[in-house]
Protein backbone atom coordinates (compact mmCIF):
# COMPACT_ATOMS: atom_id res chain seq x y z
CA UNK A 1 0.00 0.00 0.00
CA UNK A 2 1.22 3.34 -1.13
CA UNK A 3 -0.02 6.76 0.25
CA UNK A 4 -2.78 7.65 -2.82
CA UNK A 5 -3.97 3.98 -2.02
CA UNK A 6 -4.52 4.90 2.31
CA UNK A 7 -6.05 7.88 1.05
CA UNK A 8 -8.44 6.22 -0.99
CA UNK A 9 -9.10 3.71 1.76
CA UNK A 10 -9.69 6.67 4.17
CA UNK A 11 -11.59 8.55 1.80
CA UNK A 12 -14.27 5.36 1.05
CA UNK A 13 -14.24 3.96 4.52
CA UNK A 14 -15.51 7.78 6.30
CA UNK A 15 -17.06 9.38 3.71
CA UNK A 16 -14.59 12.27 3.65
CA UNK A 17 -13.13 13.89 0.03
CA UNK A 18 -10.40 13.36 -0.89
CA UNK A 19 -8.93 16.44 0.47
CA UNK A 20 -10.47 15.76 3.58
CA UNK A 21 -8.40 12.61 3.69
CA UNK A 22 -5.12 13.42 2.08
CA UNK A 23 -5.02 16.13 5.12
CA UNK A 24 -5.23 13.45 7.81
CA UNK A 25 -3.05 11.21 6.57
CA UNK A 26 -0.39 14.20 6.00
CA UNK A 27 -1.12 15.29 9.26
CA UNK A 28 -0.26 12.16 10.59
CA UNK A 29 2.53 11.95 9.35
CA UNK A 30 3.93 15.66 9.61
CA UNK A 31 3.45 14.60 13.04
CA UNK A 32 5.32 11.66 13.19
CA UNK A 33 8.10 12.88 10.96
CA UNK A 34 8.34 16.06 13.95
CA UNK A 35 8.35 14.09 16.59
CA UNK A 36 11.65 11.89 15.05
CA UNK A 37 12.62 15.01 14.24
CA UNK A 38 12.92 16.10 17.58
CA UNK A 39 14.41 12.74 18.79
CA UNK A 40 11.11 11.37 20.24
CA UNK A 41 9.85 8.02 20.10
CA UNK A 42 6.50 7.18 18.04
CA UNK A 43 4.45 4.23 19.44
CA UNK A 44 1.41 2.94 17.70
CA UNK A 45 0.43 0.83 20.19
CA UNK A 46 -0.18 -3.10 18.35
CA UNK A 47 1.30 -2.15 15.26
CA UNK A 48 4.85 -0.42 15.54
CA UNK A 49 6.95 1.96 16.68
CA UNK A 50 9.37 4.45 15.23
CA UNK A 51 12.40 5.82 17.22
CA UNK A 52 16.03 7.71 16.08
CA UNK A 53 19.36 5.76 16.25
CA UNK A 54 22.30 7.40 16.32
CA UNK A 55 25.36 5.88 14.34
CA UNK A 56 28.82 6.57 15.35
CA UNK A 57 31.96 8.38 12.83
CA UNK A 58 33.42 5.25 11.34
CA UNK A 59 36.03 3.77 8.75
CA UNK A 60 34.19 2.39 5.78
CA UNK A 61 35.38 1.14 2.64
CA UNK A 62 34.70 2.38 -1.24
CA UNK A 63 33.50 -0.79 -2.93
CA UNK A 64 34.50 0.62 -6.46
CA UNK A 65 38.24 2.31 -5.46
CA UNK A 66 38.75 -0.07 -2.49
CA UNK A 67 39.75 3.24 -0.52
CA UNK A 68 39.14 3.66 3.33
CA UNK A 69 36.80 6.82 4.06
CA UNK A 70 35.58 8.40 7.17
CA UNK A 71 31.69 8.19 7.23
CA UNK A 72 30.57 10.98 9.35
CA UNK A 73 28.30 10.38 12.31
CA UNK A 74 24.38 9.99 11.76
CA UNK A 75 21.05 9.43 12.88
CA UNK A 76 18.50 7.21 10.58
CA UNK A 77 14.62 6.05 11.76
CA UNK A 78 14.40 2.92 13.02
CA UNK A 79 11.08 0.68 12.69
CA UNK A 80 10.02 -2.04 15.35
CA UNK A 81 6.69 -4.09 14.20
CA UNK A 82 4.78 -4.86 17.59
CA UNK A 83 3.36 -7.96 18.64
CA UNK A 84 0.14 -8.04 17.16
CA UNK A 85 1.11 -7.12 13.57
CA UNK A 86 3.90 -9.54 13.70
CA UNK A 87 1.30 -12.56 15.21
CA UNK A 88 -1.33 -10.83 12.38
CA UNK A 89 1.30 -11.28 9.79
CA UNK A 90 2.28 -14.99 10.61
CA UNK A 91 -1.07 -16.73 10.54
Amino acid sequence: MNKLELIQALKDSQNLTRIEATKCVDIFFGEMTKALEKGDRVEIRGLCSFHVKKYDSYAGRNPRSGETVVVKPKKLPFFKAGTELKQRVDK
